[in-house]
């Protein structure tokens, strides 16, 4: 495998489990060809290291702080990303972009590195997403799977049909 989608986040906070929430939901419903890795990077910060080293191409989701309304969804793309990672919305935000910079570093860098972000809500205690971003996740998955689309990776949505 040559692709990873990461999200990455805390599913306790409410908007910030965003990235972990569309993971599951491509486990879930999609079948990729070929074959991708989907990973709950949670809140491994640094630990996610491996991953990055190992793929050609990854997708990072998550919540971004892009300065605009709630639900809004950039992507960015390569150098494009660190920027927007500076502006802290929790804990965990620093993990990545400490994470981007230590792969910079040791030449782990992936061919391809596109963040799939939303802009949130709320951050605060809570297994639910706001109204706002459950509204807008199936655009943010749409986001991800045009992506991976443009990489050449076919996007079949499952029948759950026993």
């Amino acid at each position: 495998m040559d692709i990873g989608v990461i999200g990455v986040g805390n599913i306790l906070l409410m908007d910030e489990g965003v990235g972990p929430k569309v993971v599951e939901i491509l486990r879930k419903n999609y079948k990729f060809e070929p074959d991708i890795e989907l990973i709950d990077g949670g809140t491994l910060g640094l630990e996610l290291l491996p991953y990055i080293e190992k793929y050609k191409k990854i997708i990072l989701i998550d919540i971004v702080d892009f300065h605009k309304e709630p639900g809004y969804i950039g992507v960015l793309k390569g150098e494009e990303i660190p920027p927007y990672l500076k502006t802290k919305l929790s804990l965990h935000h620093v993990g990545i972009q400490d994470l981007l910079e230590v792969a910079r570093l040791m030449d782990f860098m992936p061919e391809e590195v596109v963040l799939v972000g939303i802009q949130p809500e709320i951050i605060d205690i809570g297994l639910d997403l706001s109204e706002t971003l459950a509204g807008k996740i199936n655009k943010l998955i749409d986001e991800v799977l045009k992506i991976l689309g443009s990489w050449g990776i076919k996007c079949v949505l499952q029948s759950h049909q026993k």
